[in-house]
């Protein structure tokens, strides 16, 4: 079991975390102002202190600790370690981002410290965007000068305000104004705010200081326990707990070919410049993550690195590859991707990648040129490969794509979910892009090897690449085609799914939705079918029983009716307003014959 201690933006970032397992936890939050859906969570409330906390570990068998609260609640913090140290439960501290300490911010030790500055510097006039907590603790300063807290328009917040006898008029509140409009109406002098991070606003606040030409004072965020494992954002939170709490999730998350590449590029280039290279690297995620992972060798001549691929437990066919990346000094400016052996070549456009070139897809380049350029500004020559990539490229959908001799280097987000349905989607999208720019007149969808060969036979004249597989994602695949105006599309589809579809069910997956004989039942009622139809729908097991155990008179209007049902769906999706499309639907049997 986990306790999440929680009350802020981050608690709401590891709800979401632990909400993605399916497994319980707990929630707790110092007052019941915040309003969080916790979908397999309990939520509680009410301030711990270590007693009662210690208490609540032992009596529901906490094994993890994922300290989510606000930074400057340095007594939680404190009791949060305590505890933990008590009953060895390790803790997982979720933090913000924050900017890098900007020298022109007059910076503050303590609160105590920012009253001394105040005082020094002889500001007069201050808006302090601090809270209602620090209040009493710079009460030194308002007590004598002029001073504005900005607080929260609630009955507590201006409870405690009135109990430290600071005056009412001089409380203004989030809802009025934005800081810009704070700044005009009252003429500060200067303003007075946390190092609350990018979540807390921070960045903003500076801005608009700096915009009306006054000063920042800003409190640096105390210290963490050392004791703490610190995490960024989801991804980071949701390893740590796979590690640490094994089985609450089901399924571990695992890293894709992008991220792989790119630590081992990284270790690569340290070891060219010299540098010292640990068992792991640390790089940067598009989501604004650092993760680090695992090096499994470092040579320094050709300086090279490898990363093993660990897919988690996705049935990725990569998993367990060895992913090494080479790095020399080149002539050239700017950062050069070669292809190693096992990584794919390029010879279809459509990919967004020079034809000829590696097939390393845009956003792991993104991610390596961050990391390396970060490192060394002159250009590089960066060689990827993957070994044993030309047999498994065999088992991908490269060869339909023209990309030959190896596998794709890829991945959008640098994590793999576990059966996520995001690769699968992001194949999609590759597969479209390459079917419009060998200029195939249609787009032909179908949700396998089936199918596929029914509308081969049916289009002989269409390109390999017109036929893409949506499997279950049928939503996804024409929200895609729409989005790149693919004006015409054809879709083939087994009656199985299209019970499904017909019912609004634009993922047809068997965990989303089974077949559902009320419904069945209601378009046959709406067609005008005989009660026999509605008799042998009750006898049905699979879908597919549905074309020969219907009355002769009554099958063609119900599977007309069907299809209507299903076209109606997708219209939703396709065509999308800025793509006018043609979407022609083909109901296949299983003979090949389609209505």
């Amino acid at each position: 079991m986990i306790l999440i201690l929680g009350g802020t933006t981050e608690g709401r970032l590891a709800v979401r975390v632990a909400d993605a397992a399916g497994s319980p936890y707990w929630y707790s939050t110092r007052g019941d102002l915040q309003q969080v859906e916790c979908r397999n969570g309990t939520h509680i409330s009410g301030a711990m202190d270590e007693a009662a906390m210690a208490a609540f570990c032992v009596e529901h068998g906490i094994r993890l600790l994922v300290d989510a609260a606000h930074p400057f609640a340095t007594e939680l913090h404190r009791t949060v370690a305590a505890v933990a140290e008590s009953l060895d439960i390790p803790v997982v501290r979720v933090e913000r981002s924050y900017p890098a300490e900007d020298p022109d911010i007059r910076w503050c030790d303590s609160y105590d410290d920012a009253v001394s500055q105040l005082v020094n510097d002889g500001v007069g006039r201050l808006l302090a965007l601090t809270g209602v907590q620090t209040i009493g603790r710079l009460k030194p300063y308002w007590d004598k000068h002029d001073c504005w807290f900005r607080i929260l328009r609630r009955d507590e917040s201006l409870q405690k305000a009135v109990r430290e006898g600071f005056p009412q008029e001089r409380l203004v509140y989030y809802e009025e104004d934005g800081e810009a409009e704070l700044i005009a109406r009252l003429r500060p002098q200067a303003i007075l705010t946390k190092e609350s991070g990018e979540s807390g606003g921070f960045s903003e606040k500076v801005a608009a200081a700096r915009a009306a030409g006054i000063p920042v004072y800003a409190v640096r965020r105390p210290a963490l326990p050392a004791s703490f494992e610190t995490v960024t954002g989801e991804h980071g939170l949701r390893k740590a707990i796979e590690r640490l709490v094994p089985g609450f999730f089901p399924l571990r998350s695992g890293f894709t070919t992008g991220a792989c590449a790119t630590a081992a590029a990284k270790a690569a280039l340290l070891a060219l410049l010299g540098r010292e290279v640990g068992d792991s690297v640390g790089i940067g995620f598009p989501d604004g993550e650092r993760l680090s992972l695992p090096i499994v060798s470092i040579v320094s001549d050709p300086a090279s690195a490898t990363v093993i691929k660990d897919a988690g437990d996705d049935p990725d066919v990569t998993n367990g590859c060895e992913v090494a990346a080479t790095v020399a000094f080149s002539e050239e400016p700017g950062i050069h991707f070669l292809q190693g052996e096992g990584v794919g070549r390029v010879t279809l456009p459509g990919l967004g990648l020079p034809i000829g070139g590696p097939a390393i897809n845009r956003v792991p380049r993104q991610m390596m040129e961050q990391e390396l350029s970060s490192l060394y500004k002159g250009g590089l020559d960066v060689t990827i490969s993957v070994t044993g990539g030309r047999e498994l490229a065999k088992r991908t959908f490269n060869p339909k794509l023209g990309v030959v001799d190896g596998i794709s280097i890829i991945g959008t987000s640098g994590i793999v979910r576990p059966f996520s349905n995001e690769a699968f989607v992001e194949s999609i999208r590759r597969e479209i892009e390459v079917a419009i720019a060998v200029g195939s007149p249609m787009l032909v969808i179908n949700s396998g090897a089936k199918s596929e060969a029914f509308l081969k036979a049916r289009y002989p004249e269409l390109p390999p690449q017109a036929f893409v597989h949506y499997g279950n994602a049928i939503g996804e695949t024409l929200k895609i085609a729409a989005e790149l105006k693919v004006g015409k599309v054809v879709m083939g589809i087994m009656l199985g799914k299209a019970v499904k579809l017909a019912e609004g069910h634009l993922d047809t997956h068997s965990k989303s939705v089974v077949m559902n004989r009320t419904f069945l039942k209601e378009v046959a009622a709406e067609a005008g079918c005989s009660l026999a139809t509605a008799e042998a729908i009750d006898t049905l097991t699979l879908a597919r029983e549905l074309w020969d155990g219907l009355p002769a008179e009554d099958a063609e209007v119900f599977f007309t009716a069907i299809l209507k049902r299903c076209e109606a769906v997708c219209a939703t999706v396709y065509p999308a307003q800025e793509c006018e499309g043609n979407l022609t639907i083909l109901l296949l049997k299983e003979n090949g014959e389609a209505l």
